[in-house]
């Protein structure tokens, strides 16, 4: 362990044992025990405000991991978020959740996520291999009975399932997936498809040694995404070449998630079974800008938040999910800890891209949870950007 990383956990246990005043537990708004587990969540852009009224309204991408013998759904949740305080609030509950969609899906929904270009679509990893794209807005809102899941796409290329998908947020169609054959696969859905709606990989990326867990697109290099696998390491890659940009040696364990931070080009962060996240300059990929030890034995998630470049979001295999301040790296990054009370590993969490702080998150024993920092004096000091 460096000096570096030794002030950061020393900080670090202080803040948790309640000797450092910075730890704030967040207040819940809303706890759903959803029919089935899911464990994938996201956002979807749109927002509404009706006018002359104290809430907006938002879509929230979810999916069932009921099992083979199961019907599965892809689901789309209707949430209602109130803007008055909590001592405002009265009787009435600050969120209201309805399943709006429930989109008949073959197999398990290991990830789920929109085309940044067209929210309309969401594409789907499922347990047998494949990847679907679904237009949910052409999809019934009831699923038919009769069971029959009806993708406008199936995408192929994985021979294993996986965990990882990720739309490439400049280049309109384009897709990756993250699979457990060691493999990475690109797609681009402007192709035309063959009968039936398949769509065969254009590219198939195949340097990393065990599954890969993750893979996520550089927010502004149209052409550069980065991947995070069971065999230690990240990799940034280049659709233009026949092989990787860089390779990095980035953990001593399983490296589970990386994130790109959208507002600083060159930052990445990653996550890691050894128990901790790390922090890099994709320029100088030979050493760490910091490393952060955490509290869980396993770090599922990490994203940096869409709203203030030096706060990241992390979770795993305990009930919290940590908000993490850089500007504070010297001291004690931990700025709060958000009690979720999901009583199970938090398997994914989503940032909501048009009201600040406001995060979802999904976990082992079925939670879905969503809630939003109260205005503590940390969100003033962190400026964050509306």
């Amino acid at each position: 362990m460096t000096e570096q990383e030794g002030r950061l956990r020393h900080a670090e246990e202080e803040t948790l044992s309640g000797e450092d005043n910075n730890i704030r537990f967040h207040d819940l708004l809303y706890r759903h025990t959803l029919e089935a587990l899911s464990i994938t969540t996201q956002w979807l852009p749109d927002v509404t405000r009706p006018e002359g009224e104290d809430y907006s309204l938002h879509r929230l991408i979810l999916g069932t991991h009921s099992g083979f013998n199961q019907q599965n759904y892809l689901l789309i949740a209707g949430v209602q978020v109130s803007h008055k305080k909590y001592y405002e609030l009265d009787d009435r509950a600050p969120v209201k959740l309805n399943i709006e969609m429930k989109i008949n899906h073959y197999g398990n929904v290991n990830k789920a996520c929109y085309n940044p270009q067209n929210p309309c679509l969401i594409a789907t990893y499922n347990s047998s291999n494949d990847v679907l794209v679904f237009d949910w807005t052409k999809q019934p809102s009831v699923p038919d009975p009769s069971r029959n899941c009806t993708p406008e796409l199936i995408l192929k290329g994985p021979t294993q399932d996986g965990y990882g998908l990720s739309w490439n947020p400049i280049l309109n169609g384009r897709i990756i997936s993250a699979s457990n054959d060691t493999t990475i696969c690109l797609w681009d859905i402007n192709t035309t498809p063959t009968q039936g709606g398949i769509i065969d990989a254009m590219t198939i990326f195949r340097e990393h040694i065990s599954c890969v867990n993750y893979v996520a697109w550089h927010p502004s290099h149209q052409t550069m995404f980065g991947s995070a696998a069971d065999d230690k390491r990240c990799i940034i890659w280049d659709t233009r070449l026949s092989h990787s940009s860089h390779v990095v040696h980035s953990h001593s364990s399983e490296v589970n998630c990386l994130s790109f931070n959208p507002s600083r080009e060159y930052i990445l962060a990653t996550a890691s079974t050894d128990e901790t996240l790390a922090v890099w300059d994709i320029r100088y990929l030979s050493r760490k800008l910091y490393s952060i030890g955490t509290y869980q034995d396993v770090n599922y998630q990490v994203h940096w938040s869409p709203h203030n470049e030096k706060v990241l979001a992390s979770s795993g295999t305990d009930k919290f999910l940590y908000l993490w301040d850089l500007s504070n790296v010297n001291q004690s990054p931990l700025v709060d800890v958000i009690r979720c009370e999901h009583g199970g590993d938090i398997f994914a969490s989503s940032w909501n891209l048009n009201v600040p702080w406001l995060i979802s998150s999904v976990s082992a024993n079925s939670y879905l949870n969503i809630w939003q920092s109260a205005e503590n004096d940390y969100q003033q000091s962190l400026n964050v950007v509306h």
